[in-house]
């Protein structure tokens, strides 16, 4: 694996400032049933990083008394982790939107029969990465026989209700480049998904989000090795928006990791960039009641470009 910070920190990239926190996102661990090329956090079957019950307590502490709005849960393949589901009870109690970020085939596993089940239960968002609505690019970029999984996994929540207007259930499906590449515009390609996917087997779903890839971890060490990195790195800037700042996710979120260090966004937490705010010096969940960011830097290298880029890229899909 080819480090790719060290190819990042000299950046020109503006500085920001962070705004109203109203998102936090936690990674329960890198373990992943899904080993996928575009993964920004190298996820796999043989990841051993998980999050234990004492940093869950204090992230549930930190929910009750902070006045974030949503929970965002990542990893992996986050509902692997013992403690998914109590997590997703207690931030349900406080009134939190709950988004999970799914891979789909997750729900195809052995153990998990009751998992979709649960997620509508709970008035769950799901968030269902689908690469591509064509059978040969999402198997070429996540592994054989993923699409006709998920495929299988998006019937399951279309029949509990995800997707379905007016159910309360909110099923957005997430789009990656499979190359080095910048997304499309991100209504034109919906359009093509949701025919496709109607016309073939009948699914349906809220809205699509697409998002760029980020040139660090698994896919950057692709880059790298096949001589693209400094192209992409270029295509990036060049395609880079400025009012994509407006809008960029680093300012209403934090990002916490599996060991409950925080973080500017997800990209920063895998490349082990602390909060701008605190000089280089990691913060704790346990230590940040209290905390007002409002107005506090945010740590910035050049694969922040990978946001701004285009129409922009974010958890929540494109910027404009």
């Amino acid at each position: 694996m080819h480090a790719t910070l060290p190819l990042l920190t000299v950046t020109d990239f503006p500085p920001i400032r962070r705004e109203r926190l109203e998102t936090l996102q936690i990674n329960l661990g890198y373990r992943c049933n899904q080993s996928c090329l575009h993964c920004h956090v190298t996820a796999g079957p043989r990841r051993k990083e998980s999050i234990g019950s004492d940093v869950v307590a204090h992230v549930v502490a930190y929910l009750r008394t902070s006045g974030v709005k949503t929970l965002d849960i990542t990893g992996g393949a986050p509902e692997l982790n013992p403690h998914f589901r109590y997590l997703v009870n207690e931030a349900r109690h406080l009134g939190l939107r709950v988004i999970d970020r799914s891979n789909l085939t997750i729900l195809e596993e052995p153990g998990f029969a009751d998992l979709a089940g649960f997620l509508a239960a709970s008035g769950v968002e799901i968030a269902a990465s689908l690469p591509c609505y064509l059978q040969e690019n999402v198997d070429r970029q996540r592994g054989a026989g993923v699409y006709e999984k998920s495929l299988r996994a998006l019937q399951r929540l279309n029949a509990l209700g995800y997707g379905i207007p007016d159910s309360g259930l909110v099923l957005n499906l997430v789009y990656n480049p499979g190359g080095p590449f910048l997304p499309p515009q991100q209504d034109a390609l919906e359009r093509d998904y949701r025919s496709a996917l109607s016309e073939r087997c009948g699914i349906v779903f809220n809205k699509l989000l697409t998002l760029a890839n980020m040139p660090i971890e698994r896919f950057g060490s692709m880059l790298i090795s096949q001589g693209q990195f400094h192209d992409y790195m270029r295509l990036l800037k060049q395609a880079h928006c400025a009012k994509n700042l407006a809008a960029v996710m680093c300012r209403s979120l934090i990002s916490v990791d599996w060991q409950g260090y925080v973080y500017d966004c997800d990209f920063n937490q895998i490349l082990g960039l602390p909060l701008g705010a605190w000089g280089g010096n990691r913060m704790h969940i346990s230590n940040l009641a209290g905390q007002d960011m409002t107005n506090n830097p945010i740590a910035i290298a050049d694969h922040c470009y990978g946001c701004t880029a285009g129409h922009g890229s974010s958890c929540g899909g494109a910027l404009n």
